[in-house]
């Protein structure tokens, strides 16, 4: 009966899987647990188009992976540097305030690129870029193409997103 159970759980584990694809055209993410969305989040990617190329500050396409998870019970609004969490930065919801600089908040999924020479490698690689998956100070800009490379969210949005991911998540990037 115990190994029954066993099995079950295991091809539980095995059927049930979380997927994130972005859509560029819709400024949308939508989070996939066994082929189902279960959750729809609004976005903004770069300001500057779609590329791969360093320095470009484009939104990278293509396949990615969740490589890292950082800024796990850290403060809404926490800023980091470095990803290191620095201070507690305002969040502008409905005031339409520039941040001065590209604040990355709240948390970070750090993304990884699965394609060589799309995403990966030299002179395109995703993780080099440090693309992540971020809070912004910014978020009366969401739905519009805003980044500067990076996908960003609302600090509310990110931290829920980043409590139901356990990294190594595929993240498929369309422009579509």
């Amino acid at each position: 009966m115990k190994n029954n159970f066993l099995i079950i759980i295991l091809i539980t584990m095995f059927l049930s899987s979380k997927e994130i694809e972005i859509s560029i055209s819709k400024q949308e993410l939508y989070l996939f647990d066994s082929g189902n969305i279960i959750k729809t989040y609004k976005i903004s990617s770069s300001k500057y188009g779609e590329g791969s190329k360093i320095n470009s500050f484009k939104t990278p396409l293509g396949k990615h992976e969740v490589k890292k998870l950082i800024g796990h019970n850290e403060e809404k609004g926490m800023r980091f540097i470095g990803r290191t969490p620095s201070q507690i930065h305002p969040i502008y919801s409905s005031e339409q305030v520039y941040a001065l600089e590209d604040v990355v908040q709240s948390r970070i999924i750090w993304l990884s690129g699965m394609e060589e020479g799309v995403n990966k490698g030299p002179g395109v690689d995703s993780y080099g870029r440090f693309i992540y998956i971020h809070g912004t100070p910014e978020e009366w800009l969401l739905g519009q193409k805003a980044s500067k490379g990076c996908i960003r969210m609302s600090n509310n949005d990110v931290i829920e997103l980043f409590a139901l991911l356990d990294g190594g998540e595929i993240v498929m990037i369309n422009k579509y």
